[in-house]
């Protein structure tokens, strides 16, 4: 073959690479969704594992973690970080007693006495075969004629 047609063929075949190399790019974007699209999460259709707005999240070991650290608290006199972390550990772990227990103590601690008193009967209610179930019913009932004398004081 004549070099020149040879020549003239690279020169055609380099020109045509160099287009598509050039547009390449533009056919990818045209094809692939945008970048501002790509950022965007996509709405999770899926609500199985989902929980209902009005239901707390179950998750057993924050609740030990949250009854932990609220003793800490406790410890250390802070009454009304315990009283937040013994909450939390009732959501995370509904029907379980424990917590309610220390939720009443230190509702006890801090002078809340008809909130105590409903701690220490839902701990009561969920755990009726407490061993310290003789010692709760007599702080309820100590509870209950405080939190009257203090009613007819006001």
């Amino acid at each position: 073959m004549n070099r020149a047609i040879l020549n003239g063929r690279s020169v055609l075949l380099t020109t045509a690479f160099a287009a598509i190399c050039a547009a390449t790019p533009a056919l990818l974007l045209a094809q692939s969704p945008s970048s501002q699209d790509a950022a965007k999460p996509k709405p999770n259709t899926d609500t199985a594992t989902q929980n209902a707005p009005d239901q707390p999240m179950w998750d057993p070991l924050r609740a030990e973690r949250d009854l932990q650290v609220g003793q800490y608290y406790m410890h250390k006199g802070n009454v009304d970080a315990a009283i937040d972390r013994f909450q939390d550990a009732a959501l995370a772990k509904p029907g379980y007693a424990i917590p309610f227990r220390f939720l009443g103590e230190a509702q006890e601690k801090k002078g809340l006495k008809r909130d105590a008193i409903q701690s220490y009967t839902r701990y009561l209610d969920l755990y009726p075969q407490a061993e310290d179930k003789t010692k709760i019913e007599k702080k309820i009932e100590k509870l209950r004629t405080e939190a009257a004398r203090s009613k007819k004081k006001s």
